[in-house]
């Protein structure tokens, strides 16, 4: 027998168990079963979860509506965040229905907007039959729920829809592939769209955006050409996520020209959500007076703001980190909009993410005073905060009180949990979970996923493929998150083999790896030097049917240089400016490829890098110019770094007072007068066209360089002591 690798071993009595559910469903795949869709893979939070409705467990104030209160559960505000994901599932079902338990099987008796209570399903399943997850007919659309399969012979119409999906998928990635191949040439692109063969129809745009993920320039491409097909008209959704897509690439004076398109074609489309995604891309860029602006420009547009709209504002806030001009709007806006549950909870959201506690106190005795009481989330926000900030004892005396005032659930002790696991207090969180289900709280996959991610976190493995093996025994699938704190564990260790044996198993499960999972293993293998393992699995993310996004191209590139592949990480670099992936956050890299070619005499290349950007329509900044005007300059060619500082100013950019001195600098010691008098001439009009007088200009760039020069050696002669001090110890020691 060949001899099982350690991920292999731990993984064999799961394998076990799932095979039991397998064999057990086939024996009885005849009669109707109902069961809970967890072989599913999962579908992120996004932004317009915060629009469109959460589910009441969710970390998120803006919920689905509850039974038990006349609003959204959740319109207290956003619980802290645990690591939950939001599962979504879009059953086929009769139009009017409910379920009611009849003996052995549920009948669809009432309307059902697509979501089902989990741990319902759990209850009706705790001693059911397990189903089979592998059958070719358990065929299921992402999240939790319960979906009744019919018997064998009425399955003739779902193969008729799984073939119809098919070959809308198969559109769009054959779109995707042509995006891919010809976005940076316009004609070529539209060409070979009208010769694809691809009929347009309902839906299939939304799903070639969504194909294009983070590629917002692929997106752009596509979505201006379908504008152009005679007997074509945008859709809301279209327009929706174009306007997601725009604002995630910070282009917000474009989503605006299309906002202002949509007045023009038709008005109807314009809808509060519509701007509440670009309120809510506002504040997660810190530009709180822009997201503000947002309320003043909707009534211009047809839209009215209300308390929704300014909730979703406040949220979008304090869950950006800008709790304090959330809670000075809120004050200014009282009159204007009446206070509810979900502000007063955004604001102590917001004040406990942050770890200010008396300020989320006195948020609490606002609530009361406006005649809210505290319900779950409320409880479960200052439960959070107090795990954050350390104080365990003022978290476990709020969860005893929960039980007297409001019964904690899965989310409650799960916050606590995790924070036990984060101090390396793996004992109590397992007493806080056995004590968990003493009370009757059933855990859900989250809380197994924590304990499992805090037992890998500590180098546990053993016992967090222990946990993963009684939450598969008790109807608990894991997830991609689940799967993910255990590879993150074998890449701590350096075990490519495991992390990727791994990966393969669980796609047996029907648990495809998402990026995360991908993400990890190209980061490892570029660790490790395997260059090849690291592209393969590359490749199998463009088959699998995910867009690689920055993370992934920044992780790669960042290999490839590491192991002194220019080449290669010049066409990686290029592919992700063409999808328009690049932003200021990857400067540094785009600094550290250019110097890298630039040290090994590549200076073609690198050229080619900067040819790409300006051709690819990259947002040339000064920062930009001035990264690769240093690059050039600092690896000895002057005269082209001069060059490029001319076309920097003819694109209207001042270069930086250091940039003129270095370059000043350099042409003196080339003896290139004329050169040095031209972008002198040049630079002096552009400083009197800015008001700015260029003797003060000069000596700041003068002052900038002494300051770095002398910066440099100060750091020089700190590293000259430090290695006199080791070196003298080594000497004492061989003595």
């Amino acid at each position: 027998m060949v001899a099982l690798s350690p991920c292999c071993s731990r993984l064999k009595p799961i394998i076990k168990t799932l095979t039991s559910l397998n064999q057990f469903q086939a024996r009885f795949h005849r009669s109707p079963i109902l069961y809970p869709s967890f072989l599913l893979s999962e579908q992120p939070k996004t932004e317009e979860d915060d629009v469109s409705g959460r589910d009441p467990t969710s970390p998120s104030g803006l919920g689905r509506r509850n039974e038990n209160r006349g609003f959204k559960d959740g319109d207290g505000g956003t619980e802290l965040q645990v690591p939950r994901r939001v599962f979504i599932i879009k059953p086929k079902l009769p139009s009017k229905t409910h379920l009611l338990k009849q003996h052995n099987h549920l009948v669809l008796s009432k309307p059902i907007d697509g979501r089902f209570n989990y741990r319902q399903s759990r209850q009706y399943h705790r001693n059911r039959n397990p189903t089979n997850y592998s059958s070719p007919t358990n065929k299921m659309t992402n999240g939790f729920g319960v979906v009744c399969l019919k018997p064998q012979e009425d399955n003739v119409g779902v193969e008729e829809n799984n073939h119809h999906f098919d070959d809308f998928a198969s559109d769009v990635e054959k779109i995707y592939r042509i995006l891919r191949k010809f976005h940076s040439r316009v004609p070529k692109l539209e060409l070979a769209l009208l010769d694809s063969g691809v009929v347009l129809r309902s839906g299939l745009t939304e799903r070639v955006l969504n194909r294009c993920g983070d590629a917002g320039n692929l997106g752009y491409r596509f979505f201006v050409w379908v504008s152009k097909q005679p007997g074509y008209r945008h859709s809301y959704e279209t327009y929706k996520a174009m306007i997601k897509i725009l604002s995630k690439m910070r282009q917000f004076g474009a989503v605006w020209a299309l906002i202002e398109e949509m007045r023009k074609d038709n008005s109807i489309l314009i809808t509060s959500e519509v701007f509440i995604v670009l309120l809510r891309r506002f504040a997660a860029s810190r530009m709180v007076d822009k997201a503000i602006e947002v309320l003043d420009e909707m009534p211009k547009y047809g839209c009215e703001p209300d308390e929704y709209v300014f909730g979703c504002l406040l949220d979008a806030l304090c869950k950006n980190g800008s709790v304090k001009e959330a809670a000075a709007l809120f004050e200014d806006m009282r009159v204007r909009f009446t206070p509810s549950l979900k502000h007063f909870t955004s604001l102590l959201y917001g004040w406990c993410r942050e770890g200010k506690l008396m300020e989320a106190k006195h948020v609490l005795v606002q609530m009361k005073e406006a005649g809210f009481e505290p319900d779950i989330v409320v409880y479960n926000n200052l439960l959070g905060g107090y795990a954050n900030a350390g104080k365990m004892g003022d978290a476990f005396a709020l969860l005893k009180e929960m039980q007297i005032k409001c019964e904690p659930n899965a989310n409650s002790y799960t916050i606590v949990i995790q924070a036990l696991c984060q101090q390396n207090r793996m004992e109590d969180a397992m007493r806080i979970f056995v004590e968990m289900e003493r009370n009757g709280c059933e855990a859900d996959i989250v809380t197994y996923t924590t304990l499992i991610s805090g037992f890998c976190k500590w180098d546990k493995i053993d016992k967090g493929y222990q946990i993963l093996d009684s939450m598969i025994q008790k109807g608990h699938m894991p997830n991609q998150l689940t799967y993910l704190s255990i590879v993150l564990a074998h890449e701590r260790k350096d075990q490519l083999e495991e992390c990727i044996e791994l990966m393969r198993e669980i796609q047996k499960f029907g648990c495809p790896p998402d990026l995360g999972i991908y993400n990890v293993v190209i980061r490892l293998a570029s660790k490790l030097g395997e260059m090849n393992e690291a592209v393969q699995v590359w490749k199998e993310i463009e088959a699998s049917g995910f867009s690689p996004g920055l993370d992934s191209f920044v992780i790669l590139i960042h290999g490839f240089l590491g192991q002194g592949c220019l080449v290669e990480a010049c066409e990686y670099f290029k592919e992700m400016v063409g999808r328009g992936l690049l932003s200021t956050r990857q400067y540094g890299m785009l600094k550290e490829l250019s110097n890298a070619l630039l040290r090994g005499g590549k200076l073609e290349m690198a050229k080619d890098i900067w040819s790409c950007m300006v051709t690819k329509g990259c947002d040339l900044n000064v920062h930009l110019w001035t990264i690769w005007i240093h690059a050039l300059f600092s690896n000895g060619h002057v005269k082209e770094a001069s060059l490029y500082s001319m076309d920097m100013i003819d694109a209207g950019l001042m270069p930086q007072p250091d940039t003129f001195a270095k370059l000043m600098r350099g042409l003196r010691k080339l003896f290139n007068r004329q050169l040095a008098a031209e972008i002198t001439e040049r630079v002096r009009k552009m400083a009197a066209d800015r008001h700015v007088t260029f003797k003060m200009y000069k000596r700041r760039g003068e002052r900038v360089l002494k300051e770095k020069e002398k910066s440099k050696r100060d750091g020089r002669k700190k590293s000259a002591h430090r290695c006199r001090r080791s070196g003298g110890r080594g000497r004492a020691g061989i003595l």
